[in-house]
């Protein structure tokens, strides 16, 4: 999208298959000032590039077709209710249950119409004719006024004008009990084909409505009860142990088990306390919790997450992209060789002109598009649905079809393969007992903001030790910290720092380096002049980094780190893990070797923080974003890890491969369909019911087959 173009988005009630999204994406292309239109059926959304478009008369459009629709904003007010149901057929949107939307309404009205027929029937012979005319006009009006809306908005070719096209021609043969029962076998495939796709959607509203509705605000220490979406950034509220979350925040105090399956997918719940990360939606399960609001009920992590959802399926995968193009012509295609079927063989061989006729408009049942054209987004909506369900997000269809093809990972060290913070991985007693150096050095760091303080102090809460601050501590710097405890002067420092104060020895010196060839960094206690003991500490790997490192390898991909670090500590990490380490890259190396990587062949994913790789994000064929949903992260890159776990970059491999084979069964279950019933109904073994029946079969079993994928969990 040039500077010049803008874009607006709106909500669009009402669609609920492939046609509808297809007629209004036409319809509005076809406006004076529209650069692009891109079009969800299970968001229910439509977003328009336009340059000097009149939006008024864009919305007027989508209304003519018999849609609600309204911008979408935060706050945006719904469409006008009068809008629902126009033209006779349910383009609005309907919370209630199936049955009481007016497309249920019309399908039942016309089953009614067609049981009448039958049996008044019985009793009035003579007027079988018009009493099967009128039933059948009960649904065929709407559907052929639809077809009329379609044509004057560019959409000559609708499964509306098919299915039109065969019942009035059905009545000119005589065919009327099949006319009747092919409209009615036609809006119940609709209505079932709307309730699979509302499934869909209703996948997307449960995600959205996981942010509760009311929130518990502090007020100089006063309590009350406000709307959730009123919270603002640095706002408090109190969170009662079984209340979900209501918005991003920081705990302020209390500590407690928070269950963040409903955002990340993770079943374990995490231990959450003072300035601990809280997202909207998440359960707090035990403890009360004091939270300080960080994002606005529009900007939280569920609000993200669902418009990036959205978004994405507005987005079309080549696959979906080549089908829709096929389409254009397979439609016009089927016209003509129903055509061609009914004209030739009474032309040529002097054949029943009525049989050959009824087989023409069979075979334009059978060539109905629904099914091809539902197969794609239908899969890819499934798919991006549950993907969110499970923390990840993809960026729409181009990007879930290319994540089945990567064979290259380049990952960073710095919380990608490892937590991102340090920890006290050795403690050596020299001169005191290992539970007496970490009591020693826990109490020089009471106080502290520094990581390998943070470290110590962990660790020291991990043993069950209250360190008592020293006092008269303060920090050397470039050397240490030193403090008083009991009369005794304590320092904690570098190596070298510690050896100008007293000499370490050659058992600790030799020990001290071989720490330090495994990557990690030794602190040295002095006690009373005496060398009590050493601290080490390393970032190290994710609980889950080599499980899901031995996955990605599992599904044929390379691996290699790309690291800023030092080479010592990359490779002593890289040796952990079995992987290629390159170490002390800047930015711009970063970007190098993926180009690099790019160039022998391989298709490249990216896996970082979003920002300090940025570069190498954006040179790779995929982008991925480890981490818990920062702006950065889910911004800057074509797909994010919200739980940050390594095995789930192996997931995203694996969704776009079960997506990928859900189209193509979808595809092959579509075609094959029309190729069994073509031939049959060509030899005389089938007619319309069959044909029909074979039609909406397709259709739905292409959207279930699709709505599988929402079941996907990946692998733990």
């Amino acid at each position: 999208m040039n500077a010049q173009e803008t874009s607006t988005r709106f909500r669009v009630e009402g669609m609920d298959c492939a046609g509808c999204a297809s007629k209004i994406d036409t319809a509005v292309r076809r406006l004076p000032g529209v650069e692009d239109v891109s079009v969800s059926v299970v968001a229910g959304t439509m977003t328009v590039g336009h340059k000097g478009a009149d939006l008024a008369q864009v919305q007027q459009k989508v209304t003519d077709l018999g849609y609600r629709i309204a911008p979408l904003t935060s706050g945006a007010p719904k469409a006008n209710d009068a809008l629902e149901g126009m033209h006779g057929h349910d383009h609005g949107h309907h919370d209630g249950p199936w049955w009481q939307t007016a497309k249920a309404q019309l399908t039942i009205l016309c089953g009614l119409a067609v049981a009448a027929a039958f049996a008044l029937e019985a009793f009035i012979p003579a007027w079988h004719d018009e009493l099967f005319i009128l039933a059948m006009l009960v649904g065929l009006i709407p559907i052929g006024r639809r077809a009329m809306q379609g044509a004057r908005n560019g959409s000559p070719f609708s499964i509306e004008t098919l299915m039109t096209v065969a019942a009035v021609g059905a009545v000119f043969i005589n065919a009327v009990e099949e006319a009747a029962i092919v409209v009615l076998l036609f809006l119940i495939g609709e209505l079932l084909e709307g309730i699979a796709t509302g499934r869909a959607r209703a996948s997307i509203k449960a995600l959205a409505d996981l942010v509760p509705r009311r929130a518990q605000r502090e007020i100089e220490g006063k309590i009350s009860e406000v709307d959730a979406a009123d919270l603002a950034v640095g706002d408090i509220v109190l969170v009662r142990p079984g209340d979900r979350i209501p918005a991003d925040g920081v705990v302020l105090s209390g500590e407690g088990a928070v269950d963040e399956a409903p955002v990340t997918g993770e079943s374990v719940p995490k231990h959450k306390g003072p300035e601990d990360q809280v997202y909207a939606g998440t359960v707090n399960q035990d403890g009360a919790l004091r939270v300080r609001v960080t994002a606005a009920a529009a900007d939280n992590t569920i609000a993200r997450i669902v418009s990036l959802v959205e978004e994405a399926q507005e987005s079309k995968a080549p696959t979906e992209r080549f089908i829709d193009r096929f389409s254009k012509y397979y439609t016009p295609g089927v016209l003509l060789v129903g055509a061609l079927v009914a004209i030739l063989p009474p032309l040529v061989s002097g054949a029943s002109w009525d049989e050959w006729i009824y087989k023409g408009l069979a075979i334009l049942l059978i060539g109905c598009p629904c099914a091809l054209v539902i197969s794609t987004p239908a899969a890819i909506a499934a798919a991006l649905s549950a993907g969110a369900r499970q923390g990840l997000l993809m960026k729409g269809g181009v990007v879930l079809e290319q994540l089945g093809k990567i064979n290259m990972v380049a990952l960073d060290k710095t919380g990608t393969l490892t937590e991102g913070r340090p920890q006290v991985t050795d403690i050596v007693a020299v001169d005191r007992s290992e539970a007496e150096v970490l009591r020693l050095a826990a109490a020089l760091e009471v106080g502290s903001s520094h990581p390998l303080a943070k470290a110590i102090l962990a660790r020291a809460k991990e043993a069950g030790i209250e360190p008592i601050a020293s006092s008269n501590a303060g920090a050397l710097g470039g050397k240490g910290i030193i403090g008083t405890l009991d009369g005794t002067l304590l320092f904690l420092g570098s190596p070298k720092a510690a050896a100008a104060r007293t000499p370490l020895g050659e058992e600790l010196t030799t020990r001290i380096g071989a720490l330090n060839d495994e990557g990690k960094t030794v602190s040295v206690l002095i006690a009373g002049g005496k060398v009590a003991g050493a601290i080490a500490m390393r970032d190290e790997p994710r609980d889950d980094a080599r499980a899901g490192l031995a996955a990605l390898k599992a599904l044929g991909a390379d691996i290699v780190m790309l690291t800023g670090d030092n080479v010592r500590t990359a490779k002593a990490i890289g040796a952990d893990l079995g992987i290629k380490v390159n170490a002390e890259l800047l930015p711009e190396d970063k970007q190098r070797i993926v180009t690099g990587l790019k160039a022998e062949g391989k298709v490249v994913a990216k896996v970082g923080d979003g920002i300090n790789d940025a570069p190498a994000l954006a040179a790779a064929d995929i982008g991925i974003a480890m981490g818990g949903g920062t702006d950065v992260a889910l911004e800057t890159a074509d797909a994010a890890v919200l739980h940050g776990r390594v095995m789930d970059v192996a997931n995203l491999i694996r969704i776009s491969r079960a997506a990928m084979s859900n189209i193509w069964q979808n595809i092959t279950i579509a075609l094959g369909l029309k190729a069994v019933f073509l031939v049959t109904t060509i030899l005389g073994v089938t007619g319309l019911w069959p044909a029909i029946l074979a039609d909406t079969g397709a259709t739905l079993l292409v959207t279930a087959n699709a709505l599988r994928l929402l079941a996907w969990k990946g692998q733990r």
